[in-house]
């Protein structure tokens, strides 16, 4: 059977842009992964990395999910139409998410946060997360936590070279 090529078990993911902000702002509970209803000047766009997910939010219309504020550049090299760059995109998600995801924002004050923009193929994905804004001193106590574990790390490799110098 010459000439017949077997396809990789997984698509190859290439990250565009990541919100790191969300994780310092919020508490994500779950992540999502989701499709976005995107135009195809706006995916050329994205291939070039012009877009900036961190000031962007999910909302709830209908039985339909949307991203809001999510800025994607106008393609470079595309018409001169004027394209709106805050448009609002649907999400792409299973009945069950949305009503799952929906359910969760109206009872806890949850909210929807994008956290991860990436092609998934040929195909645009985003991570949205499930999370709760975190308090001035819940930020902090994240940071004394990370500053500890710094120290516990960098002590455990300066005493592994001085053994190993004294040998």
């Amino acid at each position: 059977m010459a000439g017949k090529t077997e396809k990789p078990d997984s698509p190859s993911v290439k990250v565009v842009s990541t919100n790191r902000r969300a994780r310092h702002e919020y508490e994500i509970l779950e992540t999502f992964e989701c499709g976005l209803a995107l135009q195809g000047h706006e995916v050329k766009s994205i291939r070039e990395g012009r877009v900036n997910i961190a000031d962007g939010f999910g909302v709830f219309r209908g039985n339909e999910a949307f991203v809001e504020n999510m800025h994607i550049t106008p393609y470079s090299h595309g018409d001169l139409r004027v394209i709106d760059p805050l448009r609002v995109r649907k999400l792409l998600l299973k009945r069950k998410e949305i009503d799952y995801l929906f359910g969760k924002v109206k009872e806890r004050g949850l909210t929807v946060i994008p956290l991860k923009l990436y092609f998934k193929g040929a195909r645009v994905k985003l991570e949205v997360g499930l999370g709760r804004g975190k308090k001035l001193y819940d930020k902090r106590r994240d940071i004394a936590e990370r500053d500890a574990r710094r120290d516990i790390e960098r002590a455990t490799r300066t005493r592994g070279k001085r053994s190993a110098d004294r040998e």
